[in-house]
């Protein structure tokens, strides 16, 4: 699976299990650490985490396993690596504040 595949399999997830705003940037030529990054915002802790473990269960069945995850439900930020590509799941509030996006839309 290309890690384009991967972004697409897991935006697709997050989008089934309700996330909103769920984009996919391409941040190949433009940063170091990944290829892709999806982003997606929850409603409240513990959609932050059932965001997270659909994420985990899809790519597991794809036969592709998290390098690592950090964060908390509760802090409002959670990030899963799966090295070519990175998730990050917000809080509304979190995903305002941080503003990750517009490190990558210039």
């Amino acid at each position: 699976m290309t890690p384009k595949e991967q972004a697409e399999v897991i935006a697709k997830a997050l989008s089934d299990r309700k996330g909103e705003d769920v984009k996919i940037y391409d941040v190949r030529g433009k940063s170091a650490l990944t290829d892709f990054f999806v982003v997606a915002t929850g409603a409240a802790a513990p959609h932050l985490k059932a965001l997270v473990a659909e994420s985990q269960a899809v790519m597991k069945d794809a036969g592709v396993a998290s390098y690592r995850t950090s964060g908390d439900p509760e802090s409002g930020w959670i990030v899963v690596d799966y090295i070519d590509v990175v998730v990050h799941v917000f809080s509304a509030e979190a995903r305002a504040y941080y503003a990750l996006e517009k490190l990558w839309t210039k």
